[in-house]
């Protein structure tokens, strides 16, 4: 006999529902094919086919269906830069920015896109970004005039767009830390007493007979509007795996540049050494000075800036690299000892960049690290923060453990 209460069994599949239709069409877009190769059963319609083609087009379709690997060439984009401006065009209509980006990278990699960026109708197509600028950057000595204009003109989208994004917290970082540095316990007239300062920090001499403070230690401003209180020196490697770094790099010593409280000097090197401080007041123009590509020579850099230092104990040096070095290891190494012995403040960026951490040379990053000059990798947003804490002198080793 059967229970009354025995449950019904319902025979068949199921109905999808809405959930799973939605989840069936995520499946279709990223296995590409079409709905019965790819076992989703799922066909796509209107916006949802321009993009499975926008797609198609960059990651292609292996025999049997599904995008192909990286490095896979797959149906491409055609040779014709109208088709390609279409495509550009499609992409940024059906796509948030962040996957712009990261497509318009993909295509320049893998269908080799580069010759087409060299037409003005190309790069007025595409979505700036820093990737972008640092494959323009490479071009740099082979863009055409009618092609240079349309570049500076994505190049300083960029710059402006990562100014408004850092320059403000660089200034209020560093000069917060410049500020801390620059307080003194001895202040030697009322004029330079922060009165704010030195009455919190004596609270606990409050006598309410008198409703008054007595003050048992002062608290000063020092000097620090009247001199410069840092030598900031920024090299920066220009290998072409440094490219973000390189554009970054020069946004961050144009900022830095302007306070007037730093000394900066920004240096970039290859096999040769480039001084392009005198172009900071103008990050774009610096930019299109650097020459991104070829080998790398970090002793030579380095002997270099050793000659710019003039106050050791106020410097603060940051080499940005992955350290491949092409020249003379052990006399970079001696350079560095030198540097630090002299009381200059030397930290090595193995990448200034969002690109997490980069491919570098371990033996020498240990090599310094045995000295006391710490190596990591940085992200822009947290930059600031870096230059604050060497302003401080604080153990730069330290904060990049507990802050990245």
């Amino acid at each position: 006999m059967t229970s009354s209460n025995t449950p019904t069994t319902h025979h068949g599949p199921a109905a999808p529902t809405g959930s799973d239709e939605e989840r069936l069409r995520r499946w279709r877009l990223v296995l590409g094919g079409d709905g019965g190769s790819d076992g989703t059963g799922c066909s796509l319609s209107g916006d949802d086919a321009r993009m499975d083609a926008a797609l198609e087009k960059l990651y292609g379709a292996r025999p049997g269906g599904g995008r192909g690997r990286s490095g896979e060439r797959g149906a491409g984009l055609g040779n014709s830069a109208p088709s390609v401006a279409r495509w550009l065009g499609d992409i940024r209509a059906y796509f948030p920015s962040t996957v712009v980006q990261v497509m318009q990278k993909d295509a320049i990699e893998r269908l080799d896109l580069t010759r087409l960026l060299l037409e003005p109708e190309m790069l007025e197509a595409v979505e700036p970004d820093v990737h972008l600028v640092g494959t323009l950057l490479s071009l740099n000595r082979v863009l055409p005039d009618k092609a240079r204009e349309s570049a500076r003109a994505v190049v300083r989208k960029v710059v402006e767009d990562l100014e408004r994004r850092l320059a403000q917290r660089t200034r209020s970082a560093v000069g917060g830390a410049l500020d801390r540095s620059a307080r003194t316990l001895r202040p030697r007239r009322p004029s330079e007493v922060d009165w704010n300062r030195t009455i919190r920090a004596n609270l606990r001499n409050y006598l309410p007979e008198h409703r008054t403070v007595v003050p048992e230690r002062l608290i000063g401003y020092g000097r620090r509007q009247q001199a410069v209180r840092r030598d900031v020196i920024l090299a920066v490697d220009q290998s072409g795996s440094m490219a973000a770094s390189v554009v970054y790099a020069g946004v961050f010593g144009a900022v830095l540049a302007s306070m007037r409280t730093l000394r900066t000097s920004l240096v970039v090197f290859d096999t040769n050494v480039v001084d392009l401080t005198d172009q900071l007041h103008d990050p774009v123009e610096l930019l299109f000075g650097t020459q991104l590509g070829g080998g790398t020579d970090i002793n030579r850099a380095v002997a270099y800036c050793q000659g710019l230092v003039t106050r050791p104990a106020d410097t603060i040096m940051v080499l940005i690299s992955d350290l491949y070095e092409g020249g003379v290891r052990a006399e970079l190494l001696k350079r560095v000892a030198a540097l630090t012995t002299a009381g200059v403040q030397v930290v090595v960026l193995l990448a200034l960049s969002d690109e997490g951490a980069p491919a570098y040379d371990h033996d020498n990053a240990a090599a310094l690290a045995a000295m006391g000059v710490p190596a990591f990798a940085c992200t822009p947003d947290a930059f600031p923060d870096l230059m604050a804490a060497a302003v401080e002198r604080r153990d730069l080793k330290e904060w990049a453990e507990r802050t990245l």
